[in-house]
């Protein structure tokens, strides 16, 4: 089976390629290097796809240009087996930019000629092939991959993710009709937008009270496809806040996933949705997620949510996470009611360097998934934390925290609040009307924050960690 090539561009990578335009209206170049996310099968459509998914960003050297004009750029070739050489070393693909700041995002036959050249010198070097980019003075993007003198695979559909999110699509995606009930929000952003969101595959991972207004917002807004990740099956205190949870649900031990799927597809409103009744850490979901463009973290797990991370900066996948902590009033205080939404992707801070994560109670909830007798074992002796009294929980708070971080993506594709995109955190204090935004500072050395492990892709072990 012929796999589909899709091209994952983070927002900083993708404003260095902005930059090269200008260049006083003539031809300018620069390097990258990509990491490979490959993808067995594809949950939607059950079809082997690649992602090349961009790590870096590497700036060519005036004094290496030998010439430039407004139709051509030619450079030293000793700086290109410097490129190759780090590749090789790395694991990663190569890749070439450059602009035609006075035309289109298609290559010319004097790119096709020099390209190919190119392509059998880096195929020489046992490397798998060539990305080749191009940006035209529209601001649009083509890319393709040689993997040898004479094949060269164009690119599904190129994608910006990150703080903003921006899609071009190419041979991969079909396009579809818009729907009419989609009507009224067109009129406020406009038909690229319905465009945007029929295009996006979209994660969530937890279905519980977020989780479940997440999906169902998404669903509404006209997201093309879903996958919800959750292995847990609804229980009678759910029925107060899962979206879609019926009494019924509760009776015949519904899994959370599967209940939520059929209601949206109930709904008539032609998304495509995968539900997957696992943990987000089996290895079985590995392929879906890595199909995603962007994921939400609904889960309250510490263990999920460390994983997340690190899957977020591999692959270039933005993960937008949902808090919510609520505390019963005492004598003489009130109810103290916090919500949380915080991104995370490259140039954001991640999750651990952010305080998200309790790295003791992560490395528990993994030792109770993974041998629950060790676990109980440790607990009898209070090794372990173990789990406390049920929080709580109420429907208005959760839904609101969902419709908060939906926010964040529609922002993130229109910038109708902010032309920067998503924001590194907000915090809602709803018992004192109060809204807070933050931005946590890394911490010294953190590999996702300082962009070690952008775009890294595949690697062994998975995502550079034991499981």
């Amino acid at each position: 089976m012929t796999a589909l090539y899709d091209m994952v561009l983070a927002v900083p990578h993708a404003d260095g390629i902005r930059a090269l335009l200008d260049g006083n209206g003539e031809e300018r170049a620069a390097y990258m290097l990509f990491g490979t996310s490959g993808i067995d099968a594809d949950p939607w459509t059950g079809k082997k796809r690649v992602r090349l998914v961009s790590h870096r960003f590497i700036d060519i050297l005036d004094s290496d240009v030998v010439s430039r004009s407004p139709v051509h750029v030619t450079w030293s070739t000793e700086s290109f087996m410097g490129l190759l050489g780090e590749a090789e070393r790395s694991g990663l693909v190569p890749s070439i930019v450059h602009t035609h700041p006075g035309g289109s995002p298609s290559f010319s036959d004097q790119d096709d000629r020099n390209e190919s050249e190119l392509a059998r010198t880096v195929r020489n070097k046992g490397l798998p092939g060539l990305v080749s980019i191009v940006i035209g003075a529209s601001d649009e993007v083509g890319a393709r991959l040689w993997t040898s003198r004479d094949h060269v695979i164009p690119m599904a559909r190129i994608i910006e993710t990150g703080r903003r999110v921006r899609i071009w699509p190419g041979t991969g995606d079909a396009e579809r009709a818009l729907p009419i009930h989609l009507d009224r929000q067109a009129r406020l952003f406009g038909d690229m937008f319905n465009d945007l969101l029929g295009a996006l595959r979209i994660g969530i991972v937890g279905c519980g009270g977020t989780g479940s207004a997440v999906a169902t917002l998404l669903a509404r807004l006209g997201v093309g496809k879903l996958l919800l990740i959750d292995r847990d099956r609804i229980e009678t205190t759910n029925l107060n806040r899962v979206h879609g949870a019926r009494h019924a649900d509760v009776v015949s031990k519904r899994l959370k996933a599967t209940m939520l799927r059929d209601a949206i597809v109930d709904a008539g409103l032609g998304v495509d949705v995968v539900a997957v009744a696992d943990w987000v850490g089996n290895p079985a979901c590995d392929d879906a997620l890595k199909s995603c463009d962007i994921i939400f973290g609904c889960t309250d797990d510490h263990a999920g949510r460390a994983f997340l991370n690190r899957l977020a900066y591999f692959y270039g996948i933005p993960l937008i996470d949902v808090g919510l902590s609520m505390r019963g009033a005492t004598e003489g205080s009130r109810p103290d009611i916090t919500g949380r939404v915080s991104t995370h992707l490259a140039g954001h801070t991640c999750m651990m360097c952010s305080g998200l994560v309790d790295p003791r109670l992560a490395a528990e909830q993994s030792l109770e998934r993974n041998d629950p007798a060790e676990y109980a074992r440790r607990k009898a002796e209070a090794y372990v934390i173990g789990s406390g009294d049920p929080a709580p929980a109420v429907v208005t708070f959760t839904t609101e925290a969902a419709s908060l971080a939906v926010n964040e993506l529609i922002n993130a594709l229109t910038g109708y609040r902010d032309a920067d995109g998503m924001a590194p955190m907000s915090i809602r204090k709803f018992h004192d009307m109060k809204d807070l935004s933050l931005r946590p500072p890394p911490q010294d050395g953190c590999p996702s924050c300082n962009g070690e492990r952008w775009g890294r892709g595949d690697v062994e072990p998975f995502l550079d960690m034991i499981r």
